[in-house]
């Protein structure tokens, strides 16, 4: 049983100022004497004030850590070359893949001097794009972003979801598509949720409204299903589905393309779902499908009542079923596309087919079927690579996807269904010599003798002596696979003789539930284990040495990132561990933090937290061994993994490391979030200050 003992002293002890090689000195970090007792064990958390990220004293801090970094940052004589570069190569036009509704096609197009993308609307695919819906124009500072956008099944319509500065909050407007105006319509608490169109109106999940004073961070709890119709204030909103006895339950919701059924998800984590279905042609009341949390269930379509559900369901790696809505018993669920070898990640009903999208070992491979599950066709790519979704209509002959991998950019493509040809409808034009590099796919042995595949992309002809600046990124959790992928700030880093390496380590979805599940809760350290595992193969193969070595990942991956720093320090000479999760005592006490514990576990239970204990980034900093150069990334606003995780991590390592001569620093962007939506100039200003931190401590200088 945990016991808190909050004993603050008026005495407050104060880590010692420390340098780096420049010889900038570190903000001053208080510690405060509080202790938590978990089965007997008595945790310090000596930097618990960083947690009250609205206090003057913290935002002190966090100005003084700013002033340090950037200091540091500027003193790197290459950094303003390297933020030339990259804005240079950000200097490309870029277009989704495009959509249909009411009879009309979307999609979102930026060119070179916009900041966010813009949403354009087509009549036919022959008649000139009409600008609808511009976010640059919705803030001075370009921190304001639309982040989903959902147009009513007549065309009419666009209800779209606004962020703000970074946040997971939401606010949703209803613009009137003929005229570009708004309509009177604004809901507001919005979290987590869809936009579903049904008649004159939509479905959508929100939080109550703050009462007596209290916070955003305190009123995440109690999430409901809403039914808003146009023209009606917020308040007038119709609740559909809720729960007032778990605060933690998290509820989305879909309508069918026919407009015959409503679906609504519940979940208690990132992973594992109940679905509820409401038939909404007649008064009958909402019936739950499925029961239980343990599994994965996304509803396709709704096919003459049969409901088209890809789910894992005693199939780990995945397989398509049908639900007959007149006969929901489990025994007369009937597969369409049973579990084969590879993981299906994702599947489309398009044409009156069914677009299957497999995970083979860690690639995209894409295949198509009829609807009694016999293969037909399948999409075949120039290289491995990520297949990024397909978006058409179960009646239409054309639909349009996209596909993209390390070494090329984001091609759109129209399909026809019927005669299964695919066609460039999209292709961005970079300053940029993508034929004289190559990616190659190794597999390499972990701890424990699982085998483990990594992409390692590099300039052709590399001489493997070991001394090639190489980074390492990994992410290793909630069952999400890392695909082949582009990113624009990584030609950078290709372009100056350095290697990238992308390890899929277990806690993704790469192999389907089993893969997965090998690294969460007790046995997250095999995460952490294949990581390490990747590394020492690079150096092994003489792809690089510590000396040459950097390793960096986000979120999950910056948990990673802070654990395999603590294990194995001399391993690595830069890390960067952005918007980790580092508190793994205290993780499910901030926002949503508690949906994580299906990935991680909770300190409640005894072998639990001994475990997390063990690993938790901020509890195990080290010193007497020199660290590698660590710069953090974080953001002010980030309301999913809140800063304090990143705060707490990095004023420990400063203290446990004020003797070491690699810097110990932290960048905290101010008005952002997780990372969704995040403004082209914020991108490069971060890219800027990676890039620029990562070649400098490797002794690398730019080409």
């Amino acid at each position: 049983m945990k016991k808190l003992i909050p004993i603050f002293l008026s005495a407050i002890l104060l880590i010692s100022v420390s340098c780096y090689r420049n010889g900038a000195k570190y903000p001053k970090s208080k510690k405060v004497d509080v202790v938590d007792t978990y089965f007997g064990v008595k945790v310090h958390d000596p930097y618990r004030w960083l947690e009250d990220n609205s206090s003057n004293e913290v935002a002190e801090w966090v100005q003084e850590q700013n002033e340090v970094t950037n200091k540091y940052l500027s003193g790197i004589p290459f950094r303003d070359k390297i933020k030339e570069r990259l804005t240079e190569l950000w200097n490309y036009s870029t277009m989704s893949t495009p959509f249909k509704e009411g009879g009309k096609y979307f999609f979102y197009k930026k060119e070179p001097d916009q900041n966010q993308s813009i949403l354009y609307i087509q009549e036919t695919l022959e008649s000139e794009p009409r600008l609808i819906l511009d976010p640059n124009k919705l803030s001075t500072d370009g921190t304001v972003a639309v982040s989903d956008v959902s147009v009513s099944k007549d065309g009419k319509y666009l209800a779209y979801a606004i962020a703000d500065g970074g946040s997971d909050w939401r606010k949703i407007k209803v613009m009137d598509i003929a005229t570009g105006s708004d309509l009177i319509d604004e809901i507001n608490w919005v979290k987590f949720s869809d936009i579903s169109w049904f008649k004159n109106g939509f479905f959508y999940s929100r939080f109550d409204a703050p009462k007596d004073g209290k916070g955003l961070v305190d009123i995440s709890q109690y999430q409901k299903v809403y039914y808003h119709k146009l023209g009606d204030a917020q308040e007038q909103d119709e609740i559909i589905l809720g729960n007032s006895t778990v605060p933690s339950l998290i509820f989305t919701s879909q309508v069918t393309s026919n407009e015959k059924y409503l679906i609504i998800y519940e979940a208690e984590s990132t992973y594992g779902n109940s679905i509820y279905i409401k038939n909404l042609t007649c008064n009958d009341g909402i019936v739950k499908l499925t029961t239980g949390y343990e599994f994965e269930y996304r509803v396709l379509d709704d096919i003459n009542d049969n409901i088209i559900v890809l789910t894992n369901y005693k199939a780990p790696k995945y397989k398509l079923i049908k639900i007959n809505v007149n006969t929901l018993d489990v025994g007369n669920w009937r597969d369409i596309l049973p579990e084969k070898k590879e993981v299906l990640e994702s599947c489309y009903l398009i044409g009156g087919k069914v677009v299957a999208n497999y995970i083979q070992d860690a690639k995209s491979k894409v295949e198509v079927y009829d609807l009694n599950g016999e293969k037909i066709n399948q999409i075949d790519f120039p290289t491995l690579g990520r297949f990024n979704g397909i978006n058409g209509n179960i009646d239409d002959s054309v639909a349009f996807y996209s596909f993209s991998s390390f070494t090329i950019p984001t091609i759109v493509y129209k399909y026809n269904v019927i005669t299964n040809k695919s066609s460039e409808f999209f292709k961005p034009a970079i300053n940029f010599n993508f034929d004289d590099y190559e990616t190659k796919q190794v597999f390499y042995t972990s701890k424990d003798g699982t085998s483990v595949p990594m992409f390692i992309v590099c300039k052709k002809g590399i001489a493997l002596d070991g001394k090639n600046p190489t980074l390492l990124y990994g992410y290793g959790g909630f069952n999400v696979s890392l695909l082949p992928y582009f990113s624009i700030d990584r030609l950078l880093w290709l372009e100056n003789g350095g290697i990238y390496a992308q390890a899929n380590i277990r806690g993704g979805g790469e192999y389907g539930e089993n893969w997965y599940k090998s690294g969460t809760k007790l046995n997250k350290q095999n995460v952490f284990d294949d990581f390490i595992a990747a590394a020492e193969y690079l150096i092994k193969e003489k792809y690089t040495t510590p000396r040459k070595l950097a390793i960096e990942g986000a979120s999950n991956g910056g948990l990673l990132i802070g654990a395999v720093v603590n294990q194995r320090p001399e391993l690595f000479k830069v890390a960067i561990p952005e918007v980790g999760v580092m508190d793994m005592v205290r993780f499910d006490k901030f926002t949503i933090g508690s949906l994580w514990i299906n990935d991680f576990g909770s300190s409640a239970d005894s072998l639990q937290f001994i475990n997390l204990y063990k690993y938790s980034p901020l509890h195990n900093v080290r010193s007497g061994v020199r660290y590698p150069a660590i710069m953090v990334t974080t953001a002010d606003r980030d309301d999913r993994v809140v800063p304090a995780h990143s705060y707490k991590y990095i004023a420990a390592v400063q203290d446990k490391q004020r003797h070491s001569r690699n810097p110990s620093l932290i960048r905290i962007q101010t008005r952002a979030g997780h990372g969704a939506g995040t403004p082209t100039s914020i991108l490069i200003g971060e890219a800027t200050d990676i890039y620029s931190f990562t070649f400098y401590n490797l002794g690398e200088e730019l080409k």
